[in-house]
């Protein structure tokens, strides 16, 4: 198995340094566009290899995507982070470019890849991707959920003082503040969380998880790159490995929940194949109306991608 991780930043190098140290690919390629960069960070992370004991190879290469030829996975963490003075539509704009060109090498050397895309803002550079890509929404999807659901998981297990491994939960929606909670699925070792917690502490919770990468952004000067990197190398596992493992990511909803064509998080079943199945949840009224409310704010930044490249065209 080969897997390619494209942007050898905090995020990226953290990504294929799971992937490594937990031995899920004989092969990680790592690009960036900077010179030496990736191949530093590579030759790190192999380095790294006898002091923990895996083999995985990691290799580097600047932007020479032939390298990364007959890759079962990709990995797109490219693009840059929102920086003072820069509006949304800037963002979008200047990282949509980033994910298309990127992409459009990616399929190029590796048609049959499955790609996961870790770029922000989230759901609209998936978007950016799967429609650069050709490729079926079960082949380009993105990374989000798991993250979301990992700060939620964390924050419960400190409430609660439990391990964070005996908590299970689902968010849908978009990546951030307009992500739908759903405590009706979320368990501690079976046990419904509405029975350990009150509400008004589960809400708080809940909304800290909403703003959990601005709290990251305003103590360290800079995005959250750990659970992010893993959050990725998890996905790749469970495709791998044909896990069948049951995931929120974000995905181009085709009718499910009564939505077609905006890209939300849901539940699917990741396996060999990509997405193996979307998992519709009987959802409440009070939930149906989150989730169209993350429906409206993920097509408004899809709509202003539209229009960019309308007046560019």
């Amino acid at each position: 198995m080969k897997v390619t991780v494209v942007g050898a930043g905090n995020v990226g190098a953290t990504c294929a340094d799971v992937l490594a140290t937990r031995e899920i690919a004989n092969e990680v390629v790592l690009v960036d566009i900077k010179e030496g960069f990736a191949e530093g960070k590579a030759l790190d992370i192999w380095q790294k290899a006898p002091i923990i004991g895996y083999d995985t190879r990691t290799v580097g290469v600047t932007n020479d995507y032939s390298r990364t030829a007959d890759s079962d996975v990709v990995v797109i963490t490219s693009g840059l982070p929102r920086k003072p003075g820069m509006s949304r539509d800037d963002l979008i704009s200047t990282n949509a470019g980033i994910v298309k060109t990127v992409t459009e090498q990616v399929v190029k050397y590796s048609p049959n890849a499955i790609i996961i895309v870790v770029s922000n803002p989230l759901d609209v550079m998936t978007y950016q991707a799967h429609l650069t890509s050709g490729l079926p929404r079960e082949k380009v999807f993105g990374m989000a959920g798991i993250l979301d659901t990992a700060r939620y998981r964390a924050f419960l297990a400190e409430a609660l003082n439990v391990s964070p491994k005996d908590i299970q939960a689902v968010l849908m929606g978009g990546h951030g503040d307009t992500m739908v909670p759903l405590p009706r699925y979320t368990t501690v070792g079976g046990i419904p969380v509405t029975e350990l917690i009150g509400k008004a502490e589960l809400d708080a919770i809940v909304q800290r998880t909403a703003v959990g990468g601005g709290e990251l952004v305003k103590l360290m000067g800079t995005s959250a790159w750990y659970a992010p990197g893993a959050a990725a190398a998890q996905m790749v596992e469970a495709i791998v490995r044909d896990q069948r493992r049951v995931f929120p990511v974000c995905i181009e909803l085709q009718g499910e929940y009564g939505i077609n064509g905006v890209y939300l998080g849901a539940p699917v079943i990741l396996g060999k194949n990509g997405i193996e199945k979307v998992i519709e949840l009987q959802l409440n009224d009070e939930e149906k109306a989150m989730l169209e409310t993350s429906r409206g704010h993920v097509k408004e930044v899809m709509d202003a991608l539209d229009n960019m490249s309308k007046a560019s065209a």
